[in-house]
């Protein structure tokens, strides 16, 4: 904050505190004025509840006393005077990177007995995946499910069926530094009848029972604008993130979306988790992806 600031908020609270001495000490000073014999106020309730006209006793008024010493003290050794930082030099975000050393160190000993193995042992070990799968659960399964099977527009990681390629690696890199994937609208190119067109020649693959005349013209139309992502074949290019047109597995439905994807067009984003996860529990996540495909 601007010192104007700083300095208004020091001000304020040792004011208070100031302030808040002084009315225990004045009030331990005064003298009681008793009007009735009997110490009272002359407020009764309930017929006999007679309220007394005492001063507080002398260990309250000393544990108010108290609180404000230690407020004091507090106030000196921590940050809670504006731009003070305290005489500790404490600070949450050191706290946060202390504890994240610690955490790591003990992490690493924990993965030491593993961590460097291949792939191919380390899907094989036990302790690794276990401990691969409460990561997954706790970063991964809100989108792709706790069994990794996935949902609409969200890829199930338990086939064999990858759009980034399912080797580790491409597992790895899709991990750690996400995925965006883009499918442009065609509907000012194709118009209606040329996405009805190429949804039949898609649709071919898989349905023998579409009208070949749609078939034979869709064809050329997906050649023309498709195959440069979806290859020649419709089976898909890795580098690009374009999926498999020919298996029958769909991940924003089925295909009768196949219409309006064309139409419309899709954009997906999968987030990346180098900033969320350290390199080997990046390791253990993908180890355990890659073991559900295996």
């Amino acid at each position: 904050m601007s010192n104007f600031w700083s300095w208004t908020v020091s001000i304020i609270v040792i004011l208070h505190m100031i302030a808040y001495l002084w009315l225990l000490y004045a009030t331990s000073k005064k003298k009681i004025d008793n009007k009735d014999e009997d110490n009272t106020t002359g407020h009764v309730w309930d017929e006999d509840l007679t309220e007394y006209n005492n001063p507080l006793p002398r260990w309250w008024l000393w544990l108010f006393v108290i609180t404000i010493v230690f407020s004091g003290a507090y106030l000196y050794a921590y940050p809670g005077l504006g731009n003070y930082q305290g005489s500790l030099n404490w600070s949450q975000e050191g706290q946060y990177k202390e504890n994240q050393v610690k955490l790591m160190a003990s992490r690493n000993e924990i993965y030491s007995s593993f961590i460097d193995k291949p792939i191919n042992e380390l899907i094989q070990d036990p302790s690794a995946l276990k401990i691969g799968q409460k990561l997954f659960a706790m970063n991964c399964s809100q989108c792709h499910g706790s069994d990794a099977e996935g949902a609409i527009g969200f890829p199930n990681l338990a086939d064999n069926d990858w759009n980034y390629g399912g080797e580790y690696e491409d597992i790895k890199t899709s991990i750690t530094d996400g995925r965006i994937g883009q499918m442009p609208p065609f509907a000012s190119i194709l118009q209606d009848d040329g996405v009805k067109q190429v949804a039949a020649y898609i649709r071919s693959f898989n349905d023998k029972n579409q009208n070949k005349r749609l078939i034979e013209q869709g064809q050329d139309k997906f050649k023309m604008l498709c195959s440069s992502c979806h290859g020649d074949d419709a089976m898909g290019l890795d580098e690009f993130g374009a999926p498999n047109l020919t298996d029958n597995i769909w991940l924003h439905g089925s295909d009768d979306v196949i219409e309006s994807v064309l139409t419309k067009g899709l954009n997906g984003n999968m987030p990346a988790h180098k900033h969320l996860l350290d390199e080997n529990s990046i390791k253990l996540v993908s180890a355990f992806v890659y073991s559900l495909s295996r």
